[in-house]
């Protein structure tokens, strides 16, 4: 799997407001516009797009996280609670949040949430090309707000995306708090057909990660081909604690695994 550097480029201002109306799921007030174009540009999947060798991988990726969070057999609670991480800063663990989330916006029976869960580097929306001022954050900080006032729609049917929001000094025990619980079984349990995406700060250097890791139903750990090391990989899975049992390892930045060759050309 490759990644390639987000390009910076002017933000569009978001939509302005709709109004209110009786229905939850349009009550997202503010809508966002992601360029499709710019999508492919930058190396991701892209829903308008053609077939191609990005979109196939993270069909392979989003297949069995779908199954697992529907599947009630599996055992996993809020099993529809996916969280995207890495050992370390650089694995391209957004790279992998978004795109996972765009190949899910694709699906016809599910819907997703993508959330920007890196309170001190935020970078969804810089990635898809927007500005956000409120967010998570916000809301577990001003019990005046509700999901419906920060919860972003986008001009992709499916895509709905909750920004970092303010960032703050205590952004680890507000993930910790009553608060966060509260929004997590809100958001988990509102829509049955939705899986929810969490782009989560880097396990090692971070204690946000940890605390977010204690309430998901799964776990993406992005590696970073030929530079993560096999301690730091270990490091970040022992760190985890019970969430380890719910782990899926993600090589990422790949420049060709065996039989690459054959797949590339298939799909050029």
């Amino acid at each position: 799997m490759t990644h390639e550097t987000f390009e910076q480029r002017p933000l569009p201002t978001p939509a302005p407001k709709a109004p209110r109306s009786g229905n939850p799921d349009t009550q997202l007030f503010t809508q966002v516009d992601i360029n499709p174009a710019q999508l492919q540009r930058t190396g991701m999947v892209s829903p308008d797009g053609e077939r191609s060798a990005i979109a196939e991988e993270f069909r392979l990726i989003k297949r069995p996280l779908i199954d697992k969070a529907f599947n009630q057999k599996s055992g996993a609670r809020r099993g529809n609670l996916i969280m995207v991480t890495s050992a370390l800063p650089g694995e391209g663990k957004t790279f992998c949040a978004i795109n996972l989330a765009l190949s899910i916006a694709m699906e016809k029976d599910h819907t997703v949430l993508l959330v920007d869960a890196d309170i001190a580097r935020p970078s969804v929306p810089r990635a898809l090309g927007f500005q956000s001022e409120v967010g998570l954050m916000d809301i577990l900080l001003d019990r005046s707000l509700q999901l419906s006032d920060v919860l972003l729609k986008t001009n992709i049917d499916r895509l709905r995306i909750l920004p970092a929001g303010t960032s703050h000094k205590h952004a680890t025990e507000l993930l910790a708090s009553q608060a966060m619980t509260n929004l997590l079984e809100e958001i988990a349990s509102r829509y049955p057909d939705r899986i929810i995406i969490f782009d989560s700060p880097p396990l090692l250097p971070t204690t946000e990660a940890r605390v977010l890791a204690s309430q998901m139903g799964q776990i993406v750990l992005v590696v970073e081909a030929e530079s993560t090391t096999q301690h730091a990989v270990k490091e970040a899975i022992r760190q985890l604690g019970p969430s380890s049992a719910n782990v899926n390892l993600v090589y990422n930045k790949a420049e060709k695994f065996p039989g690459g060759s054959y797949y590339g050309s298939y799909y050029n």
